[in-house]
């Protein structure tokens, strides 16, 4: 039970913090000079590089207490937060900016998509660390296979939406209403998780 947990928990992080990256690829697929197969190295090969360095960046937790380790659960609570003010300001995620480079070759395209997804990744990093830190290596694992799995369904998604546009407007809306929630869930279990709230007592 406890590792189709951690299943269930890579699945709603995934798409809590991957919401823009679906319509980073709806961009690319409409794009004709892209090739769909392309499209799926670039994105499968960019989140594994955001996986692999959020887990390294965890690895901090073998020498630090994990108490003070699940106190980077703080950032996902402010990343909550501030997508809360903007949703309360009236202000939407911003849009994806598409490579600029020579998309004429299968290589270049895969760098695109690799490079976008990358640069888009800040706040991956900033969930996926914390949460790795504070999980066991099979549970961090079993994480990490659900956020490639979502990659894929991610891909196919995009690949249908592209057909279906009228269907985008109302994922969008009503996905960044909900994501702020998802990041404010996670915070409170990274430092529930951790033990991070026993510091709090004098």
């Amino acid at each position: 039970m406890e590792l189709l947990a951690s299943f269930g928990l890579g699945v709603a992080l995934f798409a809590s913090t991957d919401i823009d990256d679906l319509f980073v690829l709806i961009g690319f697929f409409a794009d004709p000079r892209f090739h769909g197969r392309n499209i799926a190295i670039g994105q499968l090969l960019g989140i594994a590089a955001l996986i692999v360095a959020s887990v390294a960046l965890s690895l901090v937790s073998l020498v630090v207490e994990p108490a003070y380790v699940g106190l980077l659960g703080v950032l996902p609570l402010l990343m909550g937060i501030r997508r809360l003010l903007e949703l309360r300001r009236g202000i939407e995620g911003d849009d994806e900016a598409l490579a600029d480079a020579s998309r004429d070759g299968a290589a270049s395209q895969v760098l695109s998509v690799l490079s976008v997804t990358i640069a888009n990744g800040g706040d991956n990093v900033s969930a996926y660390t914390p949460l790795f830190a504070t999980q066991g290596s099979l549970q961090t694992f079993v994480i990490a296979i659900a956020m490639l799995i979502m990659t894929g369904a991610w891909l196919a998604a995009a690949h249908w939406l592209v057909n279906h546009r009228t269907i985008g407007a109302p994922i969008r809306r009503y996905g960044e209403r909900i994501v702020p929630f998802v990041y404010l869930a996670l915070g409170l279990y990274i430092l529930h998780r951790a033990g991070s709230f026993g510091l709090l007592h004098w």
